[in-house]
């Protein structure tokens, strides 16, 4: 039987909470939740903090569990939205694990950018072929990249800290 560690569980179910809780207060803001994608941050860093499989979960049942307790998002962008947040707590919890530099700035920040990278391409195919088959490129730049560019910098710039924090309080290793 493996052994599961409550810190991690502990991460992802307050990662799952802010889930819940960070889209409301960014949705009081005219076009909040689309610039600054608050559902985005607990999921990476779930992801970072505790690895893929958690972010995994996160990215899944985060998203739910917001739209069935507060209509964010909304049901007809509950699935695109699951897969764009899964993508995320895979792919940045795969890097974390992979990308061993010196520095453990790089490697934060690598995982960061390629997860959000990747994430945005696979939630703009999955909306292309599945939920939203008229979605052109440039549609699709300027909603996962333009717009929301104000997101892009605050997880930037507030995530690497968060997670430093939880490693220097010794509830994870990065």
């Amino acid at each position: 039987m493996k052994k599961v560690n409550l810190n991690k569980l502990i991460i992802t179910g307050m990662s799952i909470a802010l889930c819940t809780v960070m889209p409301l207060a960014f949705h009081a803001i005219p076009d909040g939740g689309k610039m600054f994608s608050p559902m985005h941050m607990p999921v990476l860093i779930c992801a970072i903090a505790c690895g893929f499989q958690y972010g995994a979960i996160c990215g899944a049942v985060g998203p739910i569990i917001s739209s069935l307790t507060t209509g964010l998002p909304a049901m007809g962008n509950l699935a695109p939205m699951v897969i764009e947040c899964m993508a995320y707590g895979i792919i940045a919890g795969i890097m974390m694990k992979f990308v061993r530099t010196r520095s453990k700035v790089f490697n934060l920040y690598a995982s960061l950018v390629v997860a959000m990278i990747c994430g945005r391409i696979i939630a703009g195919i999955a909306k292309a072929l599945y939920f939203s088959p008229g979605i052109t490129l440039d549609s699709w730049i300027s909603a996962y990249f333009v717009i929301s560019l104000p997101g892009i910098i605050v997880q930037l710039l507030l995530i690497p800290p968060i997670v430093y924090a939880l490693d220097k309080a010794k509830l994870i290793k990065i």
